[in-house]
């Protein structure tokens, strides 16, 4: 039985759902919450931007390279990679599906290592986590074989 992974997410839910053949329906395996993600920039951060020294170049105030709230979508990025590397390392799936927003699929295909990027047969841009799991399948269509 040729069992298939479902991940729906963003950058601070996911629910992993497991496919086990035609006409099965999906079964919730695990659901993951970042919150950290849905904070503001201002509340991640623990102190205001360092001052640089103005020599009168345009001096100011120190940014971050990468905005906290980012970080924080890369970091559930890496923790949902991790959740499937586990998954096909202990043979939980044949084949995975990712269901993402275009931004936060961009982080996930990033994060994925090779073999088990290999093992994604269908990627889907769009955010389905506040969709209930009966309609779900109705979206993903025949490519889950439902």
């Amino acid at each position: 039985m040729a069992i298939t992974w479902i991940l729906v997410a963003n950058a601070s839910l996911a629910k992993l759902y497991a496919n086990l053949g035609p006409n099965k329906g999906l079964t919730l395996v695990k659901e993951l919450i970042h919150p950290e993600s849905r904070q503001k920039n201002g509340d991640l951060v623990s102190d205001r931007a360092g001052a640089n020294g103005s020599n009168g170049t345009g001096g100011g105030s120190m940014q971050p390279q990468t905005l906290p709230k980012q970080h924080e979508a890369k970091v559930f990025a890496q923790e949902l990679a991790q959740t499937l590397y586990q998954g096909r390392t202990s043979n939980a799936f044949k084949r995975a599906i990712l269901v993402a927003p275009p931004a936060f699929m961009g982080l996930l295909n990033a994060v994925l290592d090779g073999p088990t990027a290999q093992m994604v047969t269908d990627r889907f841009e769009k955010d389905y986590t506040k969709t209930p799991q009966d309609e779900l399948g109705q979206h993903l269509g025949s490519t889950i074989f439902l």
